[in-house]
């Protein structure tokens, strides 16, 4: 069995395959797109350019092999309903429209049922999340969203604040131009003074 295992590993890496993800067929891609903005591929300073590319890449869209669910599976009984909030978690992303970096901060905050979960947990979901292409909003959307499927809360709030390189350093270039994102769920959509409170204890006077 052990042989085996061996074996099947030592053929993934011939064959360039890293958790799923097809490395030489990247190295090809980026070979192409360097010799196509009239570079060549083959000069000391971008040899190993590829294979550091594909790498990267397997990287940065890790999340797309992750199930998130899975850290919110363990809960604990507290007699706790107030607001439970974890500010700043940072982030890195990739937009899915240009490729390019957007990072920044995410606030997450839940009105507990019974059941709290560890505080580490709504990092992991969030460094879950957002290793993978797509854009802001839907990054928003998806942690709300299993925060109130998975942890049955009373109410979650999720704000995202982060800096796009797509406007950045290409196109518009607007540097220090952030977007903020927000989903609110159950008690923080429909209770206006529930929805102020977790926003105050987000930003209270840097507003």
């Amino acid at each position: 069995m052990a042989g085996s295992v061996a074996g099947e590993l030592e053929e993934s890496v011939r064959q360039g395959v890293s958790g799923g993800v097809d490395l030489e067929r990247i190295e090809r891609a980026v070979r192409e797109i360097l010799a196509a903005v009239g570079e060549d591929p083959d000069r000391e300073g971008l040899r190993e350019t590829p294979a550091r590319v594909a790498r990267m890449y397997a990287e940065l869209f890790s999340g797309l092999r992750d199930d998130p669910r899975a850290y919110l599976q363990k809960s604990f009984t507290e007699k706790y309903d107030e607001i439970v909030l974890v500010r700043d978690i940072s982030f890195e992303s990739m937009c899915e429209h240009h490729l390019m970096p957007f990072m920044g901060k995410a606030h997450i905050g839940y009105l507990p049922n019974g059941r709290v979960i560890g505080l580490s947990k709504l990092a992991r979901v969030v460094e879950g999340v957002a290793r993978r292409p797509q854009v802001q909003e839907r990054m928003t959307e998806t942690i709300a969203g299993l925060l109130i499927e998975e942890l049955e809360a009373k109410g979650v709030a999720v704000v995202i604040e982060a800096m796009h390189t797509c406007m950045t350093v290409r196109g518009v270039r607007k540097p220090g131009s952030m977007c903020v994102t927000s989903a609110m769920k159950g008690a923080f959509r429909s209770n206006p003074s529930t929805r102020a409170e977790i926003m105050t204890l987000i930003y209270g006077d840097r507003r």
